[in-house]
């Protein structure tokens, strides 16, 4: 990424904190930018395969304090976590716990700018409502939509060496390596889950990391902030399972108007409004629907993400 024609992100130091699927594809971005990055994650074939690329690799929990010793310092931050499975429990640790970690390492040292992805499961709205970042989130501490919530409050807190903050509200991830709806439609073998007339908020992976990068070039007059981000399809899951099925000759067989496997429930059927990182950033998806996304699935093109 450059700006007035320079690569501002050339010889900086870039922590990771997660290098899962997102975290991953941030951390070969910025070494490809000319970056120094460091990555955390918990899984070692993951942190050998990023020492291949050049990153500096932790293997360690994030909620603990091990890694502590091992960054030393950092520009520019993304906290990329995920739960890792197990319940709410996890949930906790890993997000609350692991923003606690965090904080404690910030006090430390000096941060210009931490990105924080999110989810917009915050949402409790549904009944196709339009959500904004001023629309209301989860309040409770006893389910992962609340406890996504009280570890975005943690991080939108002054805190020390610090300079600013922003949380990412990541829609359903989708990208090389991840599509679930289109494996489902090859598969076939009976109705979607969900309700056809049903939003489904997608944001396609590489379309996340320019927006992580996006916020850490942002102007110094843009402080810290809540980001929606998802694309401008705004499309019901008929309307993708329909335009799919022309593309890959699959048969339409409908939906169960159950919630998918492993979900206690449906996901509300709202619509989330990305204008804002639009509008203060002048960020734009390079996949601006399902339909540029999928179809670079379908024909194996992977984006320079």
């Amino acid at each position: 990424m450059s700006m007035k024609g320079q690569n501002i992100f050339a010889g900086r130091q870039i922590l990771v904190l997660g290098a899962g699927y997102v975290g991953a594809a941030v951390v070969a971005r910025c070494l490809r930018e000319g970056a120094q990055v460091t990555a955390l994650t918990r899984n070692p074939q993951t942190c050998s395969e990023l020492a291949t690329l050049g990153a500096h690799c932790v293997q360690a929990d994030l909620a603990g304090e091990v890694w502590h010793a091992l960054v030393e310092a950092a520009d520019y931050v993304l906290v990329c976590v995920g739960s890792g499975g197990g319940g709410v429990e996890s949930y906790r640790r890993s997000y609350v716990g692991g923003l606690a970690s965090v904080r404690r390492w910030l006090a430390g040292h000096r941060v210009d700018t931490l990105v924080y992805t999110s989810s917009t499961s915050v949402y409790p709205q549904g009944g196709g409502a339009l959500v904004t970042e001023d629309s209301p989130v989860a309040s409770g501490s006893e389910d992962s939509a609340g406890i996504l919530a009280e570890a975005e409050r943690s991080i939108l807190a002054p805190t020390e060496g610090l300079r600013r903050a922003f949380v990412l509200r990541l829609a359903g991830i989708y990208g090389p390596g991840r599509h679930g709806f289109l494996d489902r439609m090859r598969e076939g073998g009976g109705p979607l889950p969900g309700e056809a007339s049903g939003h489904l908020n997608l944001i396609h992976r590489d379309d996340i990391v320019s927006a992580v990068l996006a916020c850490w070039a942002a102007p110094a007059e843009v402080g810290t902030r809540v980001f929606n981000l998802a694309d401008e399809g705004r499309a019901t899951r008929g309307e993708i399972a329909a335009w799919l099925a022309a593309r890959i000759g699959a048969p339409d067989t409908g939906f169960s108007g159950q919630a998918a496997a492993g979900r206690r429930r449906l996901t509300p059927d709202r619509i989330v409004s990305a204008e804002a990182i639009r509008d203060v950033l002048g960020w734009r998806p390079a996949f601006p629907s399902f339909r540029e996304g999928y179809e670079a699935l379908l024909r194996g093109e992977v984006s320079p993400h």
